[in-house]
């Protein structure tokens, strides 16, 4: 359905639901300020950008989303592929990427695609994931330890090299409001969870920083003053050379934006016991990363945290979403240039805890415990994060998961003879169960889904048949589905069978879409309607009557 939740929500919204969302929207808004401006940060670009997308982005997400509490902004998991954009484009390049993705985010909607993209296999999901965040972890060592070092550089292995050769240049004041901050987040949530973590950890540090003049950066130091106010949309300049260097950063943006999105409005509705709408709800992440573009912002998705904050304080409606949004430009309005205050350590604390919530060790450690394939799958798709792209990562992860299931789909699938020498014995006759086969007729069972990737074997099975029989007879009971190859190898058996003068009978044709291709194919005509039956009882019956009309 193409309707915001909103539209259906307003219909009984009363004074009480109000005060609810009004309560929950602002504590969102709290919550959602230090990540912002950390997410932006971390990202390569200056603070004020992350608060331009959780305000623009975040307050069309709830207006136009098919998710009920969803709450959106800038997510860490963005933070790998917006720094690797402004690297290599500049910051005309993010803006015209997002703005692009929005705009496949949207197509995505309209074509329905927000049921098929919530079918990504997990341990793809659960790969990325913990790659991105041990690259999020890796991104914050410098600010962290406070190492007097230049540029970190953008590739793994040599941002760690690079750190190992700084480890003399230690900034103590800075590791331990660090560290300080990342004590506060973890333990605050015993003495109150009605105030988050990170605000407390943002207050007492820069708090620390200004009281005693410690020799940390700070926001303002390193970026200068943050606007106190929202800057004038500009559509940004496109042209074909452009558009085509960056569309394939649009599309791992829309993809990942589409695939966050999604699972988070999944967690919504297991919290809530609510359904989202997955094609509006593409629709209007598209709709607010163009939004967010315009402004100068950066990529924006659904945020699983902030989406539950919301539902544990009370949010039921989009209306605790857009007043979040509201807050933090109220926010940014009016107290915003005391961000630049706040000390870089304490942001790179805040994105340590958000690397170790985003890494899903649990989830990690519980995929290598299953399936050889999915442990390939996750595997591969984690090490590629980190080492090669998160682009690289989801597009050989996707084929490397669809390669591992076409195989288990061929392994599900078997041809049995079940009758002549080739297979006497109990096979043969457990399957029969006791039927009285005559002379001169074989009988073939073919099991599960007859494609490309099984056509073979029934090829395979056909061929050890020495002596032409008067009647084949092929079971069709536990084929559920049957692709242009399979109809083309049963095309094959009935040519074969016709140019040795045996009657070709298929068996238990029950599976609707098996009939209508067989159907389509013009195959039922050529074999005979008659020589079709729903029920193996039918087929030999069918036999018994060509045999005694002597074929």
């Amino acid at each position: 359905m193409f309707r915001p939740q909103l539209f259906d929500t307003l219909k009984d919204y009363n004074k009480a639901r109000f005060g609810k969302d009004l309560m929950a929207g602002i504590i969102v808004g709290i919550v959602a300020l230090p990540l912002a401006i950390a997410f932006a940060i971390a990202s390569g670009v200056t603070p004020e950008k992350g608060l331009y997308t959780a305000v623009i982005a975040g307050f069309i997400i709830a207006a136009l989303g098919g998710s009920r509490v969803q709450i959106g902004g800038p997510t860490g998991a963005f933070i790998v592929i917006v720094y690797g954009i402004v690297q290599q484009f500049g910051s005309n390049g993010l803006i015209i990427a997002t703005f692009m993705a929005g705009i496949m985010l949207v197509l995505m909607g309209i074509a329905r695609l927000g049921i098929v993209i919530q079918y990504i296999p997990y341990p793809l999901i659960v790969g990325f994931t913990s790659g991105i965040a041990v690259l999020i972890f890796s991104s914050q060592i410098k600010d962290f330890f406070g190492l007097q070092m230049g540029a970190v550089p953008a590739d793994f292995a040599e941002k760690w090299k690079s750190y190992f050769l700084h480890a003399d240049s230690v900034n103590w004041y800075t590791f331990l409001l660090a560290v300080c901050t990342v004590l506060i987040i973890v333990v605050w949530p015993r003495i109150t969870r009605k105030v988050p973590g990170s605000l407390i950890a943002i207050l007492v540090t820069t708090a620390l920083v200004s009281l005693l003049k410690l020799p940390v950066q700070t926001i303002g130091s390193r970026f200068g003053s943050i606007p106190s106010s929202l800057p004038v949309p500009v559509i940004p300049d496109l042209d074909f050379v452009t558009l085509k260097n960056m569309v394939q950063p649009a599309f791992t943006i829309a993809l990942l934006g589409g695939i966050e999105s999604l699972l988070s409005a999944v967690v919504a509705d297991g919290m809530t016991g609510g359904r989202h709408r997955s094609n509006m709800e593409l629709v209007a992440q598209g709709a607010a990363n163009v939004g967010s573009s315009l402004f100068g912002g950066i990529p924006a998705t659904g945020a699983i945290a902030r989406t539950a904050t919301n539902i544990k304080n009370g949010g039921r409606t989009p209306v605790a979403g857009m007043v979040h949004a509201l807050v933090l430009l109220l926010i940014m309005l009016f107290v915003g240039k005391w961000a630049a205050l706040i000390p870089m350590p304490a942001l790179a604390g805040i994105l340590v805890v958000v690397a170790y919530n985003m890494s899903e060790w649990h989830s990690f450690r519980a995929v290598l415990k299953g399936p050889r394939s999915d442990v390939a799958v996750l595997l591969t798709t984690f090490f590629l994060t980190i080492l090669v792209d998160l682009t690289v990562a989801i597009e050989i992860g996707v084929v490397l998961a669809a390669f591992l299931f076409l195989r288990k789909m061929i392994q599900s699938s078997g041809v049995n003879v079940l009758t002549g020498q080739q297979q006497a014995g109990e096979m043969g006759a457990e399957a029969l169960n006791g039927y009285k086969i005559l002379k001169g007729v074989e009988v073939f069972e073919i099991t599960g889904p007859l494609f490309f990737g099984a056509a073979y074997k029934f090829k395979d099975a056909l061929r050890v048949i020495e002596k032409p029989p008067k009647i084949l007879i092929i079971r069709m009971g536990q084929v559920p589905v049957i692709d242009a190859t399979g109809v083309k190898v049963i095309e094959e058996a009935y040519l074969e069978a016709k140019r040795r003068h045996t009657k070709l009978i298929l068996s238990e044709v029950r599976s609707g879409q098996v009939l209508e291709a067989l159907r389509s194919a013009r195959l039922l005509f050529a074999i005979g309607k008659a020589n079709v039956t729903d029920t193996f009882e039918e087929a030999l019956k069918r036999s018994a009557v060509l045999m005694a009309q002597g074929v």
